[in-house]
């Protein structure tokens, strides 16, 4: 018969459906706005204290609080607040509250039912533009990198000559290339050939200068663009992991061109709290302590995180840095006491092993490096108004947290011992296994946008959505009647696929988002535009009307498919190299074809089935 569906069609269609508006349900209970408060460290967790007085704060500064709740095992707090305009200055009253020792960022917490989360149901995430936040574009300096792995280079091949008894005469890199002076041509000879068995990493060049013969080590151009590479993918993951820490919904941290890295924290007003949270990167550096004879050229002092301890002096040669270690592993020792257990790459490995095997006896120093936050009045002019403004900066900080004598020589995995406590502990090895900077960065660009701005984007763009929609019922309801009132209720149903799959998926919509969705409303009326003028020209060629709407679905068919197809590879070209709101763009409107395909052509038709089919009509509406 023709016009009709089976019944597992029909019942499929249904949960499809159903299965949609559960999905898409969450989109109708708005995010509350809220502060996250948490420590610096680890190590530092908040109290009920802390938020009792961070409350009360809040509620001296005539500032309305929802809620407030501590996660679990105290790692941070939670304070949902009535508006969003009191998000700023709730932020700034709960900092002066609590200090510099706590991190206070903007967020957004969801109120979807237990119920709908329980079924892993969660609202769309909303890109920079639409909920606020911070946009950055970090520089990473190359030329540092090159140079920070020079260093190292220059380390090793100055401790392989001395291992064969060959003498040198140290001299200042030039151009990016290693020197080193020899007495004769002969020795430069056998230097050369030493090297070149042990490193395969340099091209080498010599020549006389004075009365010595200098050779030159140059990175290769293979070695300096895997540098290059190895740099800007460990800056990458090592940013994504530190801004992970902050806990802001949906983070972009994304690669850009050879060199620059993007960076997006939806619901971050401030931008010297996301710098302070990209800034806070650690690193270490594995010294030999200093022999009683050194010359004080060649030594550096350093403290002791403890406090009591006196200063050590330390070798100023590095023998590794953290960006070597692959691995970090809180633990204990035999003695309860808390450690962390190191494993490093092949290459590391190596370093570590010639540096501990020839120096058996003598104590080895690992010093931590972080980037602390300092907050420190200043004079700024704004309006012609001299205020005194507190501004945040940087301090790095090198200390030593373990001073241990070399038993036997060291390899790819050994042990950090003398931490103060599990915490520091399971600090160090999160901040370790995040991998450190392997070349500094610079804010190239950065931008702020508020949440008032956000929510006006998304009001402007709903009125769009809303705006785009009744014009185009209206159009279709004058053109095709009651078959251009089934296409409106199809629309309807393809906006709840639409926002169930993107939420499903975990996709951001962004305000280019919006504007893909309302060309979708377009893209899915189309298809039924196509249908229902075919049924109306066979209906002219004088066939039935149960043949008329037969072909129409099945003749427009092959039209329909070839054109979402067409856009639908544009979208993916889009996705695949746009960035930022052109993927925002390229989502909606790729998910949006899909969508439209199923609700135009096969849940159009279960309703026209579902009425018309297998009736005798005379007439039909279009």
């Amino acid at each position: 018969m023709l016009n009709k569906y089976p019944l597992w069609k029909y019942l499929l269609i249904l949960v499809v459906l159903g299965i949609a508006f559960v999905y898409s349900a969450p989109n109708l209970y708005p995010n509350d706005p809220a502060i996250q408060v948490r420590g610096q460290s680890s190590s530092l967790h908040v109290s009920e204290a802390d938020l009792d007085r961070a409350q009360h704060a809040l509620e001296e500064a005539g500032i309305a609080v929802k809620s407030a709740s501590l996660a679990e095992a105290g790692s941070s707090a939670l304070m949902r607040l009535q508006r969003l305009d009191d998000q700023e200055r709730a932020k700034e009253v709960v900092r002066r509250t609590l200090g510099d020792d706590y991190v206070v960022a903007l967020n957004l917490a969801p109120t979807t039912p237990q119920w709908l989360r329980n079924l892993a149901a969660s609202p769309l995430k909303l890109g920079l533009d639409l909920s606020g936040g911070v946009h950055f574009l970090l520089e990473v300096d190359m030329d540092k990198a090159v140079e920070a792995r020079l260093k190292v280079y220059e380390s090793e091949v100055k401790s392989l000559l001395r291992k064969e008894n060959l003498l040198y005469l140290s001299m200042p890199q030039r151009g990016g290339s290693i020197q080193l002076g020899f007495r004769t041509d002969e020795e430069r000879q056998k230097a050369e050939r030493l090297i070149s068995k042990e490193l395969n990493d340099f091209a080498m060049t010599s020549e006389a200068v004075d009365d010595r013969v200098v050779l030159r080590l140059a990175l290769t151009q293979a070695k300096l663009q895997e540098i290059r590479e190895y740099s800007i993918k460990q800056n990458l993951t090592t940013v994504r992991n530190r801004v992970n820490e902050l806990g802001v919904s949906e983070p972009l941290v994304q690669r850009q061109g050879a060199n620059r890295i993007v960076v997006e924290l939806p619901g971050v007003q401030d931008t010297a709290e996301a710098k302070a949270i990209l800034g806070k990167t650690a690193n270490l550096e594995f010294r030999l302590a200093a022999t009683s004879d050194a010359v004080r050229a060649s030594t550096e002092s350093f403290e002791f995180r403890e406090e009591g301890q006196p200063p050590v002096d330390l070798e100023r040669s590095v023998i590794i840095t953290g960006d070597q270690v692959t691995d970090a592993q809180a633990g204990y020792d035999e003695n309860g006491r808390p450690q962390v257990n190191i494993r490093l790459d092949g290459h590391g490995g190596e370093l570590m092993n010639r540096a501990t095997r020839n120096n058996v006896g003598r104590s080895m120093a690992v010093i931590f490096i972080e980037q602390r936050p300092v907050t420190r009045p200043m004079r700024q002019t704004v309006d012609g108004v001299e205020k005194l403004v507190n501004v945040q900066s940087f301090r790095e900080e090198k200390k030593v947290i373990s001073l241990a004598t070399i038993q036997s020589p060291l390899g790819n995995q050994f042990r950090i011992t003398g931490l103060d406590g599990q915490g520091e502990s399971s600090e160090l090895a999160l901040l370790l296994r995040a991998g450190g900077l392997a070349a500094p960065m610079y804010f190239a660009e950065e931008r702020t946008i508020g949440p008032s701005l956000g929510a006006e984007n998304i009001e402007l763009g709903i009125n769009a959505a809303l705006w785009g929609l009744l014009f185009v019922s209206i159009f279709m309801l004058l053109i095709y009647k009651f078959f251009g009132m089934l296409a409106n209720i199809a629309l309807c149903f393809n906006m709840v696929v639409l926002l169930a799959l993107m939420s499903m998926l975990g996709a951001t919509l962004t305000l280019p988002g919006i504007a893909g969705i309302v060309l979708t409303m377009g893209m899915a009326v189309d298809a039924n535009v196509l249908i229902f003028s075919r049924i109306r020209e066979e209906i002219a060629n004088g066939l039935s009307i149960q043949r008329a709407i037969h072909e129409g679905f099945d003749r427009a068919f092959s039209a329909i498919l070839d054109g979402n197809l067409t856009t639908l590879l544009v979208g993916g070209i889009l996705f695949a190299m746009g960035s930022g709101p052109i993927k925002g763009f390229a989502v909606t409107l790729s998910l949006g074809i899909i969508t439209s395909m199923f609700t135009a052509i096969i849940v159009t038709r279960a309703m026209v089935n579902l009425l018309f089919g297998g009736r005798d009509l005379k007439k039909l509406w279009i």
